[in-house]
């Protein structure tokens, strides 16, 4: 019976002194498991730190490469179409969106104004051809009828010369001397006349009978009215100046009165687009025409456009405002500028259109490297 209980007891003894073996060692590795972390904690800020030194020197020494902007809007040429002659709308051959050729008509005004006004230049100018002719052929018989009265007038004057010498012997009366000087004056008198009648004629011809028609004034003046009427009827018809699209032509009726000068709707060129950025003027440190740079537009996202640095505005859009900031009052702060520029962009035909206005990010490839002497 005592063996028995003996027996029982001895597993729960030994398994005491097994406990009391492991809380020694238990003891002695809690330090050591303390002192673990704390290195592996230090290990990591330190770590964090050098990752953080050299992230930032990293950044540093390639920040100043690239100048980015979101101020950035893709430009092209807009054309607001319109004529310098007025009339009524009569057609109007484009409709909205459509891509137009260069020379392709856009609308036209009624013909008939302009038509009547280029066949009276036309009949105009030939009955200045008529007149100039006649006017030639009355300049001929003027001198003729001049040649023919200075005849007269010498041949009265040798007939009072001879009567003059004849009433000194008694041989004709003083009534026939008064007569033939009459006659005399009279035809000096008519000489005159036709002489001015000459010089009157020459003065319409320009100064000159030998000068060609097509050279005198006249005939040039009515030249040049026909020239006028025929631009105007070339101009009531209105083409594309270049190739682009057409937009808000619903502004253009057919039938309505469009004043010379008055925009009728417009027309956008779809090529030599290219976009127009305002970075801060301290990112343009080392920015020069010619540059790459790389235009990504926000329509598009994922779909990048390749170009170059076209230029450099030289004054900033204050420089152009209509009440620039006036830096002499004591109140004076100062505000960081924007540059425009001008990027020219080589789009890809296989990648979406682009709008004119639409916006867009812009990063130029300065290729500048920074260095520690920089930091420092």
């Amino acid at each position: 019976m005592a063996d028995a209980v003996a027996e029982a007891r001895r597993p729960a003894a030994d398994q005491r002194q097994a406990v009391a073996r492991r809380e020694p060692d238990e003891r002695t590795q809690v330090p050591v498991r303390r002192r673990s972390r704390r290195v592996l904690r230090y290990s990591l800020f330190s770590l964090g730190a050098a990752v953080l030194i050299v992230g930032g020197l990293w950044y540093y020494l390639t920040g100043g490469r690239y100048v980015t902007t979101d101020d950035a809007y893709v430009q092209a040429n807009v054309l607001t179409v319109s004529t310098d002659v007025s009339g009524i709308v009569d057609r109007i051959p484009v409709y909205e969106g459509e891509h137009v050729a260069k020379g392709q008509v856009l609308f036209r005004l009624d013909p008939d104004k302009f038509q009547i006004a280029l066949d009276n230049a036309r009949a105009n100018l030939d009955q200045t051809a008529l007149t100039l002719q006649s006017l030639k052929a009355d300049y001929l018989r003027a001198e003729r009828q001049v040649a023919a009265q200075q005849a007269i007038v010498q041949n009265d004057q040798d007939n009072y010369d001879r009567y003059a010498a004849l009433v000194k012997r008694g041989a004709v009366t003083q009534q026939e001397v008064g007569d033939a000087r009459y006659k005399l004056l009279a035809d000096q008198a008519m000489l005159g006349g036709n002489q001015a009648n000459v010089k009157s004629v020459l003065m319409r011809l320009g100064g000159n009978a030998d000068t060609p028609i097509q050279q005198m004034p006249s005939y040039r003046q009515a030249q040049a009215q026909l020239a006028e009427a025929e631009r105007e009827y070339r101009h009531s018809i209105v083409r594309a100046p270049f190739a682009g699209v057409v937009t808000q032509v619903n502004k253009l009726q057919p039938g309505q009165f469009l004043a010379a000068g008055t925009a009728a709707f417009g027309l956008v060129q779809t090529s030599g687009m290219w976009v127009a950025a305002e970075p801060k003027e301290t990112a343009l440190t080392y920015a020069r025409p010619g540059q790459a740079a790389t235009v990504t537009v926000d329509t598009y996202p994922g779909e990048t456009w390749h170009g170059t640095v076209e230029s450099i505005a030289r004054a900033t859009d204050q420089e152009f405002s209509v009440l620039p900031a006036q830096n002499s009052s004591g109140n004076w702060v100062k505000v960081v500028q924007r540059v425009p520029v001008r990027i020219d962009i080589k789009p890809d035909p296989h990648q979406p259109p682009l709008s004119a206005g639409m916006s867009a990010e812009v990063s130029i490839d300065t290729h500048h490297h920074r260095t520690l002497a920089d930091f420092f």
